[in-house]
Parts: structure tokens; C-alpha cells; sequence
């Protein structure tokens, strides 16, 4: 990812309260070509990505998903963190998501009508979550 992207995915990243962590799992892309199909290649990539989400309420993030607000977020974050769950924001590869990993997904989140680059989508986030904890703890940087 381009310096920017690090750089805006660890300032929000490290905002966040000591006891809220969040952990960036950035899976290799399935190599593309030598006769596979994107199906293939969305399927071998959603095998790792249940590997890693096991155990997690999933959140998919797809354009064509429901569209939350920033107190919706908020609202979810701290009904998982109540629940002491452990969740799973999945941006998929250039080709998205395979349908099992949206299908089987507790939640599908489009943070957009536009289709985003995956590392815009990473800083957008990542701020969006350090906003909602925000909203939950009483810190005043969003502003309604």
C-alpha cells in the first residue's frame, strides 16, 4: 500500500482507547492468470479469509451492501463490544468478494455508492471506527 495509506490507517488506528484494538490482517491476493477464472481466484482467496475470520462476526464490506451511519457504527461497535465479540471488517482483493464470504457474513456494508480503491477504503475505516468510539466514549471529535 502507498505510504499514505499506512500512514492514515495508523494515525486513526492509534487514536483508539488502549482496550479497543484494532488489528489490520492483510492477506497476499491470489495470484491472477495461468487459466483461472476470477471465480476460482475469489474462491481460493475466500477459503483464507474464512481461515482468518474464524470465530468472528463478519462485516463485508460491498458496494452493494446496506448503508450505515456513523451512529449506526457506533451503536453495533459497542453492542460487540458488550457482547465481548470479535469482529471482522473484510475488504476483499481488486475483484471483491467471493459470494460464501458475503453470504455468510453477518452484516454487508457499502461505505459508498462509488466504488472505492481498497486503500482508501482501509483509511475510510479505520476513521469511521475510531469516529464511532469516539460517539461511545464521549470524545469530542465528531460533531454532529
Amino acid at each position: 500500500m502507498p505510504a499514505w495509506v499506512v500512514a492514515g490507517y495508523d494515525e486513526y488506528a492509534r487514536r483508539l482507547p488502549r482496550e479497543f484494538v484494532l488489528e489490520l490482517i492483510e492477506l497476499k491476493p491470489e495470484p491472477r492468470g495461468h487459466g483461472k477464472t476470477t471465480s476460482q481466484v475469489l474462491a481460493a482467496e475466500a477459503v483464507h479469509i474464512g481461515a482468518v475470520c474464524a470465530g468472528s462476526t463478519v462485516v463485508a464490506l460491498d458496494e452493494n451492501g446496506a448503508v450505515w451511519t456513523t451512529l449506526d457504527l457506533a451503536r453495533r461497535i459497542g453492542h460487540w463490544r458488550d457482547e465481548g465479540a470479535r469482529v471482522a471488517f473484510v475488504i476483499g482483493s481488486a475483484d471483491g468478494l467471493a459470494p460464501s464470504v458475503k453470504s455468510s457474513a453477518v452484516h454487508t456494508l457499502a461505505l459508498s455508492g462509488f466504488t472505492l480503491p481498497h486503500g482508501l477504503v482501509r483509511v475510510l475505516l479505520a476513521e469511521q471506527i475510531y469516529r464511532a468510539m469516539s460517539l461511545l466514549t464521549g470524545h469530542p471529535y465528531h460533531r454532529a
